[in-house]
């Protein structure tokens, strides 16, 4: 009799795990489509990319670099803030405001969206 409630134990763990896991892609989803819908540039190596390509970029490298970014924070710090080429770091310029680093705005971004979901619980 004790094995199967250490069973449902166990895979209460299992799919708890799991659900935090999947935190991460789900808020890395957020903050990419969140640039895409945006008006605002993206400035990368010194030039100018709409919104759209920014996103197709951070995807880009997002999935080429998914094994760097355990986390969102590390996907931000790691993937979104600067060119890994050039270390030069990105930024982006919305419409009525002045230029701030990528990491900076999706940071915000980011703490936007937890706390909406902190709201909803």
């Amino acid at each position: 009799m004790k094995y199967p409630l250490v069973l449902v134990v166990l895979a209460l763990l299992f799919l708890s795990a799991g659900a935090q896991a999947d935190e991460v892609p789900a808020e890395i989803e957020h903050l990419l489509t969140t640039v895409g819908s945006s008006d605002c540039v993206f400035i990368r190596n010194g030039k100018r990319h709409d919104a759209e390509a920014a996103e197709d970029h951070l995807r880009m490298k997002y999935r080429r670099g998914k094994r760097y970014a355990p986390t969102t924070e590390a996907f931000i710090e790691r993937l979104a803030s600067k060119s890994s080429m050039s270390k030069k770091l990105y930024h982006i310029e919305c419409p009525g405001a002045e230029a701030v680093p990528s990491g900076e705005w999706l940071s915000q971004r980011l703490a936007e969206y937890r706390n909406a979901q902190d709201d909803m619980e």
